[in-house]
């Protein structure tokens, strides 16, 4: 009897503590908007309310790496938003065979397929959409945030801030010659030459129209020509008057991924989505 009665304790805890360990389900879908097909890897937790997470990560030289970089930027930012409830979806962007920038189009199609398409597709109710973007994904992210509405975006060390100072480093000899700056060069000749054509890419001509409420974080010891740049992004930004709510994060001592190393960056982070 005592052991029937402990056998029936363990069952009842084990059924209790069930919805707990339930997982999220990871799986790559083909998607398609605007005439753009691609892929995406989306999480789904349990449930058919939930808010949405897109998430873009940085600079990929070789499109081959596309589905390894969009899993480990999803499990970045998963890592640390503090709920469990979202719907995360990785954006595995192309740039290998395009000038920077280029890839706007694909970033949008994304977007738009889960603002317009996801909750038939997957069967939920798709509530607030964020977007998330690192490095070159918070370039991408802040230009999406000047043509459509979402209920808020993440950049974190977005950029290239300037491509006419960075690929001029590049031609001088100041540092090494990139894939980047090459393509640029090889369409629009060299900086000195088409200066105008390498600023309409560079993410300083993207400071005014935002849609919506953006937070910027950036680890004030990023690379020299990340902070080169910074303040004058900043300001521009902070200028703003046609622009909705900004919040500019400083992390002293903070590198390229301090939003996903820094606890205040951490804090801040949560702090954005859970507020809206």
């Amino acid at each position: 009897m005592r052991y029937c009665l402990l056998l029936i304790s363990l069952l009842s805890c084990a059924k209790d503590e069930a919805p707990a360990l339930a997982e999220a389900v990871r799986q790559t879908r083909d998607i398609t908007y605007n005439n753009i097909t691609m892929k995406l890897v989306i999480e789904k937790p349990t449930g058919t309310e939930m808010d949405a997470l897109l998430v873009y990560h940085g600079t990929v030289l070789y499109d081959a790496n596309l589905m390894s970089a969009a899993n480990n930027v999803m499990d970045d930012f998963k890592g640390i938003l503090d709920r469990k409830d979202m719907l995360i979806v990785g954006v595995p962007y192309p740039g290998e065979n395009m000038l920077l920038g280029d890839n706007i189009v694909y970033a949008e199609a994304a977007l738009l397929w889960v603002k317009n398409k996801a909750s038939q597709e997957l069967g939920i109710s798709i509530k607030k959409i964020f977007l998330g973007g690192h490095s070159q994904g918070g370039y991408l992210v802040t230009r999406l945030n000047t043509m459509h509405e979402t209920n808020g975006v993440i950049a974190n060390a977005p950029g290239p801030f300037n491509l006419v100072y960075r690929c001029q480093l590049e031609e001088s000899g100041q540092i090494a010659a990139g894939a980047t700056c090459n393509k640029l060069r090889a369409a629009y000749g060299t900086t000195s030459a088409n200066p105008n054509a390498y600023m309409a890419r560079s993410l300083l001509t993207f400071t005014r129209g935002f849609k919506s409420d953006i937070l910027f974080v950036q680890g004030l010891n990023d690379s020299p020509i990340q902070m080169y740049s910074w303040p004058v992004f900043k300001q521009e930004v902070t200028n703003c008057t046609d622009c909705k709510s900004i919040r500019m994060v400083e992390i002293p001592g903070g590198e390229h991924s301090s939003l996903f190393m820094s606890s205040v960056a951490k804090a801040e982070f949560n702090n954005f989505i859970n507020s809206r």
